[in-house]
């Protein structure tokens, strides 16, 4: 009966810090644990230090490339790209967006490009939802496959834990199932997105829209672009530093035999991680002339801050309590998720959008499919499963493509639920767990 309780009141902080949003969940998750321990009398979990370590890393790096102006780089060049192959922006975008994602290590590099997308879909007669909707789904689900995510970073962490026959799932092995399989999820993504809809010459609800004057001349105005910047030699100077830091992580993460040995073993991937992306922070400050004050400024950093919050309060609070309870959980559960182990997909993905992160849904359910006997394998496999808040379009990238879209295609229906981003969400997800199923098959881990 306790662990009912106890379950609820889990529940209750998610739900209730998810509506208030920001650090509001994983503060929330500072009230179950002071629940757990003073009104059940349960012992404290342990709190996933290495991985806020990480993350902290990841971000100060990550911002520190936005203060810098370095991401401006990386953004005009998708967009000089877009505007050479204006007929495919439909299955372009979406991977502009996805790769964006993969190199920053967030979605949130998305807002810049939303409205540039519109302007060469509207401009060349395409329907705007076709690829404002997917690049906004692609572009979160490019956080599972950027070796510099957090979510990465803390499935990494977790799964270092829990080897198999003395073998841990390592980080290149992580990323060699959940690239391609991410890949695989926007490519039918876009090609969804290019017969979705009707065209705009035969849609009756845009055409009375510009039938209005003003309308027309809002729906059209001016264009967005980046391609009149100039770009500095150290916003360059910036990119090339935070990419080069990037390939060698990626590097020692595939030659462990390149990295220092720590107690007759390589040193483990977390810790590189955070020291070469402190590395590539610190070299971007003494190599440009970026300003520190304004690394924190930034919406990247700020973003990043708001997933340790979370990450911290919401993975306490959940190991504090299937921790207590891991025996029975054990054997409620073990047999159901031998034979049937998509369950666990299933569960990650409502947790994902209850909380409305992947990171944080990795930090809560990871663990404890874990400790109750899921086979590492398959939470590699259903990473995918994390991105669930496409459900309802509350999440900001969501939110942003609705407003940069003038044309009103980008929208939420009469029944909400039927909105512009839950069938591209549909398939990319599920497709990505699909081919993820398959590369794990393939790789021997399942």
């Amino acid at each position: 009966m306790d662990i009912l309780l106890q379950v609820a009141v889990i529940l209750i902080c998610l739900f209730y810090g998810a509506r208030k949003g920001g650090v509001a969940l994983g503060l929330l998750g500072g009230i179950g644990i002071v629940i757990m321990t003073f009104v059940f009398g349960l012992k404290p979990g342990k709190p996933p230090v290495d991985v806020m370590l990480t993350i902290i890393s990841v971000v100060a790096a990550s911002a520190t490339l936005q203060a810098s102006g370095g991401l401006e780089v990386l953004l005009k060049g998708a967009e000089k790209m877009l505007r050479r192959n204006p007929k495919y922006v439909s299955i372009l975008a979406p991977f502009t967006t996805c790769f964006l994602t993969i190199l920053c290590g967030t979605g949130h590099v998305v807002y810049t490009m939303l409205p540039i997308i519109y302007d060469i879909a509207i401009k060349n007669n395409i329907r705007p939802e076709r690829p404002m909707a997917a690049s906004s789904i692609s572009s979160q689900m490019g956080i599972l496959a950027s070796p510099v995510s957090v979510a990465v970073v803390a499935l990494v962490a977790f799964l270092a834990k829990a080897p198999v026959d003395g073998h841990v799932i390592d980080f290149v092995q992580v990323l060699s199932i959940t690239i391609p399989s991410t890949l695989a999820g926007v490519l039918l993504i876009g090609i969804f997105s290019w017969f979705r809809g009707k065209d705009l010459d035969d849609d009756p609800e845009f055409q009375k829209r510009i039938a209005d004057p003003e309308q027309r001349e809002i729906i059209y105005g001016e264009s967005a672009s980046l391609m009149g910047k100039i770009l500095t030699r150290d916003q360059w100077t910036a990119m090339w530093i935070f990419l080069g830091s990037i390939a060698i992580v990626a590097c020692l993460g595939a030659f462990p035999a390149l990295r220092p040995l720590v107690g007759g073993k390589p040193l483990s991937m977390v810790l590189t991680i955070q020291m070469f992306m402190l590395l590539a922070g610190a070299l971007m400050i003494i190599f440009t002339k970026t300003d520190p004050s304004i690394i924190g400024k930034t919406e990247v950093f700020r973003a990043g801050m708001i997933a340790v919050v979370a990450v911290f309060g919401i993975a306490w609070m959940a190991d504090t309590v299937f921790e207590a309870h891991l025996p029975e959980l054990k054997e409620a559960l073990t047999e159901l998720v031998k034979t049937q182990p998509w369950t666990y997909a299933i569960a990650l993905l409502l947790v994902s959008k209850l909380v409305n992160s992947q990171a944080a849904a990795i930090s809560a359910m990871v663990p404890v499919g874990l400790a109750i006997g899921v086979p590492p394998g398959y939470i590699v496999a259903f990473a995918a499963a994390s991105y669930g808040y496409y459900i309802l379009p509350t999440y900001p990238s969501d939110l942003a493509a609705i407003q940069f879209d003038r044309s009103g295609t980008t929208r939420i229906g009469k029944y909400v639920i039927n909105h512009s981003f839950i069938l591209p969400g549909l398939i990319g997800v599920s497709t990505s767990c699909l081919v993820g199923y398959l590369l794990a098959s393939a790789y021997g881990l399942i």
